[in-house]
């Protein structure tokens, strides 16, 4: 996985320190630096994006970036299929799921940036018909999680 100016994380914190790369990683709304302009990685030079105004391609990112972008979408698909009364299944990335669990449980900022989610853990969420959280819980042991 690519992040931090090409780098996986632990590249990242030999080059720029362990407490820098825990920042980017954790802190709310602090982006780590952005891609260069000629990056491999850059969305902007990827032909599978040809049809987006390149200027909505972000070249780094926070989880208050996350949110902004994801909330929208939550509110106008995966909100009403909930309400509809659906079972909802969302495979999705950390920091996404991370936006859904803030909105849902009224996590703070300060808060929220220290939740760890276990990888290919599931993770349900029981709501009643407000879509505040009855339950919530990870379809795994304890010990797993």
């Amino acid at each position: 996985m690519v992040h931090y100016k090409e780098k996986n994380k632990f590249e990242a914190a030999a080059k720029y320190g362990d407490d820098r790369v825990k920042i980017w990683r954790r802190a709310y709304d602090i982006p780590p630096p952005q891609l260069e302009d000629f990056s491999e990685h850059n969305p902007r030079n990827d032909s599978k994006y040809h049809y987006l105004d390149k200027r909505v391609l972000s070249l780094t990112g926070c989880l208050k970036d996350t949110v902004e972008r994801a909330l929208p979408y939550c509110h106008n698909s995966i909100i009403p299929s909930i309400r509809s009364g659906q079972n909802v299944l969302i495979c999705a990335h950390g920091n996404f799921l991370r936006t859904l669990i803030k909105y849902l449980d009224k996590v703070p900022d300060e808060e929220i940036v220290e939740l760890n989610l276990p990888t290919g853990i599931s993770l349900v969420h029981v709501l009643d018909e407000n879509l505040r959280p009855i339950t919530h819980y990870y379809v795994a042991p304890d010990d797993v999680v």
